[in-house]
């Protein structure tokens, strides 16, 4: 079974989000964009693919610099990680995702990120 791409793990991860009608977005001191992603299990459940698949495709998301382990939250995007899953909303789900965060909140992140 091969890996999953990243781009396969971005969109589930706001598919996921959507469906659970959860975004978490925090802002670090130097106001870089953190987006919260599901846990790991919840990928593979959703999927539908063995967990250690999941692992590795977030180690070499890692080592592309797209998301980072932050202590207590779980694995959150960094500022690159961020502008593609802000993209993504905007380019497939940007309805979807102004019903959630609020047109006002959606279009300022897009405007920090771009």
């Amino acid at each position: 079974m091969a890996d999953v791409s990243v781009d396969d793990l971005f969109d589930a991860a706001v598919r996921i989000q959507l469906l659970e009608r959860s975004i978490v977005v925090s802002f670090d001191a130097d106001n870089t964009i953190r987006i919260k992603f599901p846990i790991t299990r919840r990928f593979a459940e959703f999927l539908g693919i063995p967990h250690y698949l999941i692992l590795r495709s977030f180690a070499l998301m890692e080592q592309e610099d797209l998301v980072t382990k932050a202590e207590r939250a779980g694995i959150v995007t960094t500022a690159k990680g961020s502008r593609k899953m802000i993209g993504l909303m905007r380019e497939r789900y940007q309805k979807e995702a102004d019903g959630i965060l609020g047109k006002v909140i959606f279009e300022e992140l897009l405007r920090k990120i771009m």
